[in-house]
């Protein structure tokens, strides 16, 4: 079922939109029905030609998704709204860090390496495995099962080696002072178990609630005393850490972010912001 915007959902947004009369040019189409028409594309799956005729020409909407993909417009309304729900203490900094594969179309391979923006990956974020082509999504969610960041990889990479890459990402402004950058714990799977991520958060005062995993406790059992003591790990707090899978659930509704059809990496996390934005708006 398609969901448009709401009116409340619509008054957190609009303040944070671009100005509807560009520097050159006539005035923009209306910039609620462009992004309900966006959504409903995304949350169908369907092809971009099948757009509903209320919702105007299908080339006007994808060129202003593309354009405010890479110009950062879908990113900083995103961030902005978190940076509101932080303003009136409604985040929870219980983060939850975890990844989810989703399989690239064939329609989505093929992007061009040329004319491409400068932030878009010359892989565009696809691998090929013996699944076929895929990418990997790597997010932050908050206790409340909303998403704080994403960062995308090919679908074979690893879990570990994007951790610090979705703590970079997690910057959320404030009106005084620096962005916050720092959550109070993070509860992450075995996938996230090494020494190198625990020294990190430990390095940044975060409390780290991740298991160890069962080759460790193996081998720490078989060195005996020299095997030194297991990591400290709350199993109460552990409990929380559903909060991402739940998120990735809510993301997944969307028909076109289970299954990527987007050539590029650019359009495609702008998508995961917009999915973002209505989740914020709507809390």
């Amino acid at each position: 079922m398609v969901v448009p915007l709401t009116d409340a959902q619509w008054a957190r947004i609009e303040p944070l939109l671009p100005d509807r009369t560009p520097r050159r040019g006539d005035r923009w189409r209306d910039h609620r029905q462009v992004i309900d028409a966006i959504a409903w594309k995304f949350q169908t799956g369907s092809q971009w030609v099948h757009l509903p005729a209320e919702y105007g020409s299908w080339k006007g909407v994808y060129t202003r998704l593309r354009n405010w993909a890479i110009d950062g417009t879908w990113g900083r309304v995103f961030t902005a709204l978190l940076a509101q729900a932080d303003a009136e203490d409604d985040v929870d900094w219980v983060v939850a860090v975890d990844s989810t594969i989703v399989r690239a179309h064939q329609n989505a391979a093929g992007g061009r390496k040329k004319g491409a923006s400068v932030a878009e990956p010359g892989h565009h974020a696809i691998g090929r495995s013996r699944g076929g082509l895929s990418t990997k999504i790597h997010l932050a969610a908050d206790g409340r099962c909303r998403p704080l960041c994403f960062v995308l990889t090919p679908g074979q990479a690893n879990d570990a080696p994007a951790f610090e890459h979705v703590m970079a990402a997690l910057r959320v402004p404030r009106p005084v002072g620096r962005p916050r950058t720092r959550p109070r714990v993070v509860l992450a799977d075995r996938a996230y178990s090494s020494r190198a991520i625990r020294a990190h958060l430990r390095a940044r005062g975060i409390q780290a609630v991740i298991p160890e995993p069962a080759d460790q406790i193996a081998n720490r059992k078989r060195k005996g005393s020299q095997g030194g003591r297991p990591p400290a790990f709350d199993r109460e707090a552990y409990k929380r850490r559903n909060t991402v899978e739940r998120c990735i659930n809510r993301l997944k509704n969307w028909r076109g972010l289970a299954t990527r059809y987007e050539k590029t990496a650019t359009v495609f996390q702008a998508a995961l912001h917009i999915a973002g934005i209505f989740i914020w708006s709507a809390r």
